[in-house]
């Protein structure tokens, strides 16, 4: 049974991890504990923003924080699966050997991943899913704490491929990443944080591998009652019945979410629990989560698109009517 002074200990670290986090990014608050909780829930993360906003900065910055590896990826058109995960060399001296790609590390940033072809996409499949790579007839293990960050600009089309429902669902989370307020900009002038370097800013190293899979099972041992576990079932079903009683908003939903979804809502609310202090989930850590969870699984139909209907609006619609235990 989890202890309350594990969960203390453990807000302890994370509030060690978000201080040194505010060292480089200023603001983004928000974005910055839905990483925490992708972390705490050992899922990846694809965010959506505007240039210049520090989705770069944010992906560095917490690699360094978190004493994780941190490798980057440019994804342009002509990016091939084997600049990814690696290839198979030969060499006359000691015959064939693997060439490992950069997908080797802790902290994958996978920057303005739309811009490569649906083929090179799917080398993240298996690594997304299951943690490892095969490269020619070998397969090697990923480490435990592999985590994918990935980018994506939403208003340039050009030279940009869609990500496929395959790719896009093996996201935990998708965020969408919006301008610092007047004050947090303000405050990024004064520090003039686009002409320093990020060692000027003395980034501490909070955490280690060890304590970040130990967050993780702490994370796991978050009790969730079964009422909960029916919410969560009951919101997700909603997005997938078109001819959902309650829900008029379900008619221009194309494909609902799947049970990856159901997943990703169960251990993420225990994750903002345990960010909250608590040992127990409640409905309103469902809720926040809610739309970093199925803002990218639900598929709006053609009818929807033609009367500008977003998944943000049915999944508003979806809490606010679903019934709370």
């Amino acid at each position: 049974m989890l202890q309350k002074e594990e969960v203390q200990h453990s807000i302890k670290k994370i509030e060690e991890l978000k201080k040194e986090i505010s060292k480089a990014v200023i603001g983004q608050e928000e974005i910055v504990d839905s990483i925490i909780r992708g972390m705490l829930s050992n899922g990846h993360i694809l965010i959506e923003g505007l240039p210049g906003i520090a989705k770069t900065l944010l992906a560095r910055t917490f690699a360094k924080a978190t004493g994780t590896k941190f490798e980057r990826i440019q994804f342009t058109p002509d990016l091939l699966p084997a600049d990814i995960i690696g290839i198979v060399a030969y060499d006359p001296k000691k015959g064939f050997y693997t060439v490992e790609g950069p997908i080797f590390t802790d902290l994958l940033l996978a920057d303005e991943i739309n811009r490569c072809s649906p083929k090179t996409q799917s080398a993240l499949l298996e690594a997304m899913q299951e943690r490892q790579v095969t490269i020619g007839k070998k397969t090697f293990q990923l480490p435990k704490t592999f985590f994918v960050i990935a980018t994506q600009n939403p208003l340039e089309l050009l030279g940009t491929y869609p990500l496929p429902e395959a790719q896009i669902d093996r996201f935990l989370f998708k965020l969408i990443m919006q301008y610092p307020s007047f004050n947090d900009e303000l405050a990024i002038l004064k520090n003039n944080i686009e002409l320093m370097n990020l060692d000027d800013f003395k980034i501490k190293k909070v955490l280690n591998q060890e304590d970040i899979i130990k967050l993780q099972n702490i994370t796991k041992k978050i009790y969730l009652d079964p009422k909960i576990e029916n919410y969560i079932l009951n919101i997700v079903g909603a997005t997938r019945h078109k001819d959902h009683t309650k829900i008029t908003s379900s008619k221009y939903i194309r494909v609902g979410a799947s049970p990856r979804a159901s997943i990703a809502l169960y251990i993420s609310s225990k994750a903002n629990a345990l960010l909250s202090g608590k040992t127990f989930v409640t409905p309103f850590d469902v809720k926040t989560v809610a739309h970093d969870v199925l803002r990218h699984r639900i598929i709006i139909n053609y009818e929807g698109q033609a009367e500008n209907i977003t998944s943000e609006k049915i999944i508003d619609e979806i809490l606010s009517k679903i019934q709370v235990p």
